[in-house]
C-alpha cells in the first residue's frame, strides 16, 4: 500500500550528532551507537477513529527519532502496519451499517492526509494486515513447527507459558489487562490464561480467508511480528529490529506478546529497545475511543488550525509524560510560533550555530522537545532585541530538519 508524500528534510552540515539516547520502557535508558543501520518498527492504527491527537503525538515522537537518526547518517529502515481487520473495526462497521473494508480504506486515507499535513516522514513499507496474510500464515507455521501452537475448536493459540519469566508485571495484573485488551483468559481449554489467539476461526458474517489453519483471520499480536520480520530481517539480525515503538497502552500485552512470539519462532530477540509514547488527556481524562472524548487532527485542521502550530503544541510536552490537551495549550503555541516566525522573517537574528548545537543535544537526550522549544522562544526574543548575524535561513532549516516545523 502506498503511504503519503515524504517531506524534504534539509541536511544539517557542520554539526556534530551524538548517539541517540531513548528511555526503554523496561530497560531504562538505551544509547544507540552509530551503526549505519537503524531498523524501526512502529505499530500502526486500527482504522476506525483516525487520527486523534493520541495517534498524532505518538507518530510525531517516532518521526523525531527518524529525523535524528537520518540526519546523523544512519540508514533508517522504517515499517508501519495497519490493523485493517480486527474486532473494533468490525464492531464500528456493524454499528454504522457500513462495509468494514470501505470504512478501513476511508480512515486510512484520512490518516495519510493527517500525517502529510503534520509533515511526518512516511515508512518505506506501510502494510495492511489484509495484504500480508500469506506472510502471517507462514509465520504461524513456524510456531506450529516449534511446538508453540495448539487448537481449540478451530481457533489457534500461542503457548506463552515458557516465556512468562519475562513478564513485566504481576500475573494477576497481567491477566486483568489481557482481558481488557482483547484477550480471553477465561476460555475453557487454554493451556494458560495468557495464551494469545493467533488464528481465529470464522464466525457468522465476519470476513475470513482460507489458510492452512482453516477459514478465518489472524490474531492481533502475530500480525505485527510477521510483518516486522518479513520486511526488516533481511540480514538475520539479533535483535531483529533496533526499536519497536507505539503508544504506552501497547506495552502489555501487545509488545510483550510480540517479543515472545518472535523468540518462539526464531530463537532470537525481537528488538534492541521498546520505546513508548505517553497518553494525551482531555478535561482530566485519558483521550480514548471508549470514553468518546477524542479530538481529531482533521477537525482541528478543518477549523483553521495551522498544522505547524498543532505540531508545535504536541511537541510542547515530553513524549513520555502523560499530558493534557487544551485550548490554552493551543493559544500558547500560536503565540510562540508567531514569535519564532517573526524572528525568522528578520534580515538579522541572534547567533544560531550554538543554538542549533543545543537543539541537537536536546533531541538526542530522549527527545527533550520542551527544552528545545524553550530554547527557540528564547532565541527569538534575543533576535528581536539583539540581532547580529544574517543567519535566519540557517535556523529555519535546522528547525525544519530536527523538529519537522516548516515555519
Amino acid at each position: 500500500m502506498n503511504s503519503w508524500p515524504k517531506p524534504f528534510v534539509p541536511p544539517l552540515i557542520n554539526h556534530h550528532f551524538p548517539s541517540l539516547k531513548l528511555k526503554d520502557s523496561s530497560a531504562g535508558f538505551v544509547h544507540f551507537e552509530k551503526s549505519k543501520d537503524f531498523r524501526m518498527y512502529v505499530c500502526g492504527i486500527t482504522p476506525y477513529d483516525a487520527t486523534h491527537l493520541g495517534h498524532a503525538a505518538t507518530y510525531l515522537a517516532f518521526d523525531l527519532i527518524h529525523r535524528f537518526q537520518f540526519l546523523s547518517g544512519e540508514n533508517v529502515e522504517f515499517v508501519e502496519n495497519i490493523t485493517d481487520i480486527d474486532d473494533p473495526l468490525l464492531e464500528r462497521a456493524n454499528r454504522d451499517q457500513v462495509n468494514w473494508s470501505d470504512l478501513a480504506d476511508a480512515q486510512i486515507d484520512l490518516f495519510k492526509s493527517d500525517m502529510s499535513a503534520l509533515r511526518i516522514i512516511p515508512p518505506q513499507h506501510f502494510i495492511k494486515v489484509t495484504e500480508s496474510l500469506p506472510i502471517i500464515e507462514d509465520f504461524i507455521k513456524r510456531l506450529e513447527k516449534n511446538g508453540y501452537l495448539y487448537e481449540i475448536a478451530g481457533d489457534y493459540y500461542f503457548a506463552v507459558e515458557h516465556f512468562l519469566t519475562d513478564l513485566p508485571i504481576p500475573i494477576d495484573e497481567a491477566i486483568k489487562i489481557f482481558s481488557e485488551r482483547g484477550g480471553d483468559p477465561q476460555r475453557v481449554g487454554k493451556k494458560h490464561k495468557l495464551d494469545p489467539l493467533v488464528w481465529s476461526a470464522h464466525v457468522g458474517q465476519e470476513p475470513g480467508w482460507e489458510s492452512s489453519f482453516g477459514f478465518g483471520r489472524p490474531g492481533w499480536h502475530v500480525e505485527c511480528t510477521a510483518i516486522a520480520c518479513h520486511y526488516l530481517d533481511g540480514n538475520k539480525n539479533d535483535p531483529i529490529v533496533s526499536m519497536q515503538g507505539g503508544g504506552s497502552d501497547l506495552i502489555f500485552p501487545h509488545h510483550f506478546m510480540s517479543a515472545q512470539i518472535i523468540q518462539a519462532a526464531y530463537g532470537r530477540k525481537f528488538s534492541e529497545s521498546f520505546v513508548h509514547a505517553a497518553m494525551i488527556s482531555l478535561d482530566g481524562e485519558k483521550m480514548s475511543k471508549s470514553k468518546g472524548n477524542l479530538v481529531f487532527v482533521s477537525k482541528l485542521l478543518e477549523s483553521g488550525v495551522d498544522p505547524m502550530i498543532l505540531r508545535w503544541a504536541l511537541l510542547r510536552g515530553h513524549y513520555q509524560q502523560d499530558r493534557a490537551w487544551s485550548m490554552e495549550l493551543l493559544d500558547k503555541s500560536i503565540m510562540e510560533v508567531n514569535l519564532v516566525r517573526s524572528a525568522l522573517a528578520q534580515s538579522e537574528v541572534s547567533e544560531t550555530n550554538d543554538v542549533i548545537d543545543s537543539l541537537i543535544q536536546d533531541i538526542s537526550n530522549n527527545l527533550d522537545t520542551p527544552s528545545a522549544l524553550d530554547r527557540l522562544t528564547s532565541w527569538a526574543k534575543s533576535s528581536q532585541s539583539n540581532p547580529s548575524v544574517n543567519q535566519s535561513g540557517l535556523m529555519a532549516r535546522a528547525i525544519d530538519s530536527l523538529l519537522g516545523l516548516a515555519l
